[in-house]
This record gives C-alpha cells, structure tokens and sequence, in this order.
C-alpha cells in the first residue's frame, strides 16, 4: 500500500498563458492497495460527478503510461480524498493525470524520471501550465518545442504569501477557452511578453514590488471577466488592500493574490467584499507555495 500526494495549481499567472504555473499546499490524496479488480472509492470536500469506474482521468492517465511501457493495467482499490475543488481553476484535472502517471510508475519500480512523466503528463493535458508544477512542485515556466517541453523551475520558496478566492460558480475550462478570440492585435502580444519577461525577472530576483505590473494580461483575463461577476473589481480590490499583485487563477473562477506576510486576511477580505457587491459569494484560503511536487508517501 502506498500513498501520491499532489498538490494544486494555479495556471498563467497573469500573462503566462498556457505556460506558467505554481503549485500550491493543498493536496488530494490517492491511496493505493492491490485488489482482484478495479475498485475506485472517493473521500474528501469534493466527490461529486467523478468517475468510480475506468471512465475515472486518474485510471486513464495510469493505463496510457501502461500502455506506453507495453504493460497490462494492475487491478487496484484506489482511494481519492480529494480537497482540490474540480471546475475552480485550481489544477483539479491535473492532479488527476500527475497521480494516475505516478501510480502506474511507481508499481513498474519507477522507470521514468520526473522529466518523462511531464512529457506524458503535457500530451495528456495539450498544455504544461498546471502539470509542471504539480510535478516539480514551486513557480514553474514551461517552453513547449515540436516534440519536446523545456520546464524552468524560476522559485521554490518565494518570500510571498498567495490566497485563492473561490467563488460558488463553475467554470468550465473548455466554455472559458472557447470566449477567447481567435486573433490577437499586436500590441496585445506585446504587452504580455513584456510582462511574462518581467514577471520571470521579478521571481528570480525576488524584486516583488513590480507583481502589480508583471501579472498584468491582456490576451485572457478580461475576456473572462464575463464569467466571473466583480473579477476586476476583486483584483484592482486585492492591490488596494495591500497585495503585490493579483490574477485569474487558470481559466478561473478562483482568483489569486501574492501578498506580504501579515497581509493575507485583510487582502482576502476585501476581495470577497468585491464579489459579494455582484451578488457572487466566495470562499478563500492562505496558502503557501508546495516546493516538492508530487510525492510517493509509503503507508
């Protein structure tokens, strides 16, 4: 019997579209025991609408890695205690992916490195923003080539706190990447990879004043504003209230901020206050940055 932890994530950044990340400390647990058949049970905060059965992303993501190594699935009694909120913006799928691949490498005795797994993990997902750092755990760039990904981890332990804001709505990824426009205008794209060059700057040299102006977007953020009533009104609220910098978290409905220590509570505060001015009631968490990734805890 063994234990994968995975963190969730937080996905773009701001301007890092499909590309940047961070993992966060909050986990769903997958407990793993041998069994005669599939056995799929579900615990913790969040277990409506998942899968109890091979249609589960978590089975699926272990089979393709099986199938990659030209072996059979092992029949197992899979546990999720799940506390990542699904259809939130916070990594919920890819929590799924990263442990189902870790479970299927772990019971092969480990044949593929972190590295791999990533590249498994990207074909499963079509984009490295949330797998990477639920894998390698910190604030993660990620460079996407023809038949490769190149994965940057630019901080692990960053002297910021973050809080997530988590409305009571669902956004689903796909609705929120199809009210995205199909064309950009140039200065557009100009403006966000000016701001993902700075935001990589600001992390590396912990320079966190200039959060305010690297987490600016331009290409997704206000065309997902629609979905989320008080967005910008919750973001601008966040840097009144005292945060380095704020953005949508993933395609959302979470939303995130970077603050000084001492902040988080007043920074939560009047970003909720934004939301429920929209009639939108919200939930939030201080939490800090996950350093390691997923991990295999033995039980």
């Amino acid at each position: 019997m063994f234990q994968v932890k995975v963190p969730a994530t937080s996905a773009n950044l701001g301007p890092g579209f499909d590309c940047m990340g961070l993992a966060l400390k909050l986990y769903n647990y997958i407990t793993v025991e041998t069994s005669d058949e599939l056995v799929i049970n579900l615990i913790g905060d969040y277990t409506n609408n998942i899968p109890r059965n091979k249609d589960n992303l978590l089975w699926k993501s272990a089979c393709l890695l099986w199938q990659k190594l030209g072996s059979k699935p092992h029949p197992l009694k899979i546990t999720l205690e799940n506390y990542v909120p699904p259809a939130r913006g916070l990594g919920s799928s890819s929590t799924a992916v990263v442990g189902g691949l870790m479970i299927a490498n772990a019971l092969e005795d480990f044949p593929l490195d972190r590295f791999e797994l990533l590249k498994l993990a990207n074909e499963i997902e079509g984009h490295p923003d949330n797998v990477t750092p639920a894998i390698y755990g910190g604030i993660t760039l990620t460079v996407m080539t023809e038949d490769t990904v190149v994965p940057r981890i630019l901080a692990k332990h960053p002297k910021f706190k973050t809080v997530v804001v988590i409305p009571d709505i669902l956004v689903e990824t796909e609705k929120a990447r199809k009210i995205l426009p199909a064309l950009i205008p140039r200065q557009d794209v100009i403006f966000n990879t000016s701001r993902v060059g700075l935001l990589v700057d600001v992390l590396i040299n912990e320079d966190y004043d200039l959060l305010s102006i690297a987490t600016q977007d331009r290409i997704h953020q206000n065309q997902r504003a629609s979905l989320i009533p008080g967005m910008p009104e919750a973001l601008k609220s966040a840097l009144d209230a005292g945060a380095y910098g704020a953005a949508l978290s993933g395609s959302g409905p979470t939303l995130l901020a970077f603050c000084p220590e001492g902040s988080e509570e007043n920074v939560a505060d009047r970003m909720k206050e934004a939301l429920t001015t929209k009639s939108l009631p919200s939930i939030s968490l201080a939490l800090d940055i996950d350093s390691e990734g997923a991990v295999i805890q033995k039980m």
